[in-house]
């Protein structure tokens, strides 16, 4: 094991957090510092200061996305309300600065937008002392786990557990401790199902999901006062991804007051069908919920978690987040 890596998780460790579920991921409400709004919008700035060809350009570069992959200046004006003709300089300023390629019509994105996402990765604090904590969780259970931030109406996976070979996991030590039995009969074969699973649905670093739809999009949600929930409800709509989702206010209230009293979310099928995923927040020394850990588990699609079932997830799996939710505390 490499110098500062994180000691191994034991039985004990998991078992511990389990009955500390309030202490570790509840902050009390005078424990939280008033979190931020949940959209990154401009700060109130004198229009003097204020550079509009900067802003139009990111949005420029934002109007491509998966359903987008391709623009031309008719399609990037009317996406980001520019003039034909603006869009056109915009695009073709952008290509000569090598952050966009096209054919003389048609332009897309080019990995050089990947140095902003590089960048926040190497110096944002919780990505770099998340990693190594998830990188350990995903070797020693072969789950799919991930920590994400809110922005806007979505979270953002800005670290999540590398995918581990087979041989790797078989050198793990045979005294290695696990929760409970089906943690340790849990085959190979079977996390390396669950891994190529998660990689299907697109959860890689920088993924977008809808943060009322997620287990980690409920857990940050818990964690707002309310008039800043109440300003999300009314900014944003609670879109049906499933005939599980959640689409009433009333509803999600209501889920956001239970995870904001058991520390952690578990959503079944409410953002994809066959996908369950358990979340508890992740917290700054000072109790500030400053993200939040998931783990992506498969189910049987179009059928109704049973609360028998989802109770063995979150006995199997809870004690293992919460372990390592706790140890992301000491260092961000």
């Amino acid at each position: 094991m490499p110098p500062n890596a994180p000691t191994p998780y034991t039985a004990k460790d998991a078992l511990h957090a389990s009955h500390a579920v309030s202490a570790h991921t509840t902050p009390r409400s005078s424990q939280r510092r008033r979190a931020g709004p949940p959209l990154h919008e401009p700060f109130d700035i004198a229009p003097a200061d204020y550079i509009a060809g900067l802003a139009k350009g990111l949005g420029v570069l934002s109007a491509f996305d998966v359903s987008r992959q391709r623009l031309n200046a008719t399609q990037t004006a009317q996406r980001v309300g520019l003039t034909r003709a603006a869009a056109r300089r915009y695009l073709l300023t952008l290509q000569s600065l090598g952050y966009l390629d096209g054919d003389g019509t048609q332009f897309w994105l080019t990995p050089k937008v990947l140095q902003f996402s590089g960048h926040y990765l190497a110096s944002a604090q919780l990505p770099r002392a998340a990693q190594p904590i998830l990188d350990e969780l995903s070797l020693h259970t072969g789950g799919a786990c991930s920590v994400v931030v809110a922005d806007g109406a979505e979270v953002v996976i800005v670290a999540r557990g590398r995918d581990r070979l087979r041989d790797a996991a078989a050198r793990l030590a045979p005294s290695l401790e696990w929760p409970n039995q089906a943690q340790r009969d849990q085959s190979l074969a079977q996390a390396h199902a669950r891994s190529i699973m998660a990689t299907a649905q697109g959860l890689h670093l920088g993924a977008r999901l809808p943060l009322h739809a997620t287990s980690t999009g409920q857990v940050l949600m818990a964690s707002w006062p309310a008039a800043q929930l109440a300003q999300w409800l009314k900014q944003y709509t609670l879109s049906s991804l499933t005939p599980y989702t959640l689409t009433k206010p009333a509803e999600l209230k209501q889920r956001l007051a239970q995870v904001r009293s058991s520390g952690w979310a578990c959503a079944s099928q409410e953002h994809e069908l066959g996908v369950q995923a358990l979340a508890v927040p992740v917290q700054h020394a000072n109790g500030e919920v400053v993200g939040a850990l998931n783990v992506v588990l498969s189910v049987a699609p179009h059928e109704a978690i049973t609360p028998a079932q989802q109770q063995a997830s979150v006995a199997q799996w809870l004690p293992w987040l919460q372990v390592a939710a706790q140890r992301m505390r000491a260092l961000v």
